[in-house]
């Protein structure tokens, strides 16, 4: 890919591949519940290059992102609830078509309104603005009895779709991973295009832009509803995946995990947040296992990464490359 050096370039590719194979292969051994650590790294990498398009792109670190993958995961719980329980007919489905459907508008539509708005700011007041927005969504669904308030709501069913059961293991990875391959690709085609050279130039620059005649202001806004986009589809995916959602998938923190998923990667690297969330995932796995209390060596672990590894992981392999 270009920007990226053959090493960092090699090393995403071997993710990919060991992404394709080796969940077939736990799989047919019987290792089912690995197959659900590797879907959910798969599901936070396309939050993560959702977060990507805004932070390496774009410039805009928004720290309100999780907003998006519990709108999504949402708008896939409550037609089910409805279709379970019923009542409101007119959104009670199982229909995957409708949920994923809903999840990509109320998105894009909050992404829209708070992005027009969030978007007239910069630096640590965007960064401020974006996480309020994602704790009013928060704090909405901690208010909503209807659907468990803070202690979640059961997802009873998972998204109909033909030709694919959501509720198999393998199916599911497959969708989230033919997915990640989508995403990847179009963030790629939109990082390289007329578009995206708007965006990173903005970035280095926004009074050289203006003064072309270009507002860079419509060209932020469409990317940050891009992105909230991709995030909402994600957040469907988890909602399929984990088969619960709760207010606690909007909660800041949630939030900073994404960054730091991409921050750990690489921000300037289209497969930093696939190679973060992985690393990020395996690492919290195996400690866990290790220790009880293994979010000591798992935080120094990250914070000597991020202190001693400028650009991230992906960074790391690029300066190596040229040395």
């Amino acid at each position: 890919m270009e920007g990226l050096s053959k090493k960092s370039a090699v090393v995403g590719g071997a993710f990919l591949i060991v992404l394709a194979i080796l969940p077939l292969v736990m799989f047919f051994s019987g290792n089912i519940f690995l197959i659900d650590i590797f879907t959910r790294l798969v599901i936070l990498a396309i939050a993560g290059t959702s977060l990507y398009l805004l932070l390496g792109v774009a410039g805009l670190p928004s720290f309100g992102h999780a907003a998006y993958l519990g709108l999504g995961a949402y708008a896939v719980g409550i037609p089910v609830h409805y279709a379970t329980m019923g009542g409101a007919e007119w959104l009670a489905s199982y229909n995957g078509w409708w949920q994923f459907f809903l999840a990509i508008f109320v998105s894009a539509l909050f992404a829209l309104i708070t992005g027009a708005i969030s978007l007239r700011t910069r630096g640590v007041h965007f960064i401020m603005i974006t996480m309020a927005f994602s704790q009013m969504i928060f704090y909405a669904l901690i208010s909503l009895e209807e659907y468990g308030a803070d202690d979640g709501l059961s997802v009873y069913a998972s998204s109909e779709f033909p030709f694919v059961m959501l509720d198999n293991p393998l199916h599911l990875y497959g969708v989230c991973f033919g997915s990640l391959l989508l995403v990847l690709y179009i963030v790629h085609r939109l990082q390289h295009s007329p578009f995206g050279r708007v965006l990173q130039a903005a970035k280095q620059n926004e009074t050289r832009v203006l003064a072309s005649g270009v507002n860079p202001f419509k060209y932020r806004l469409l990317a940050y509803v891009m992105a909230g986009v991709i995030a909402g589809y994600a957040g469907a995916l988890m909602a399929n995946f984990s088969l619960f959602i709760s207010p606690d998938m909007v909660e800041w923190s949630r939030s900073g995990e994404l960054m730091f998923m991409v921050i750990l990667g690489g921000s300037q690297h289209i497969l930093g947040p696939l190679v973060g969330s992985s690393l990020f995932i395996l690492l919290e796995f195996v400690l866990s296992r290790w220790t009880i209390y293994w979010h000591l060596p798992f935080g120094i672990i990250l914070l000597l990464v991020v202190l001693f590894g400028r650009g991230g992981i992906m960074g790391m392999l690029r300066r190596d490359s040229q040395s």
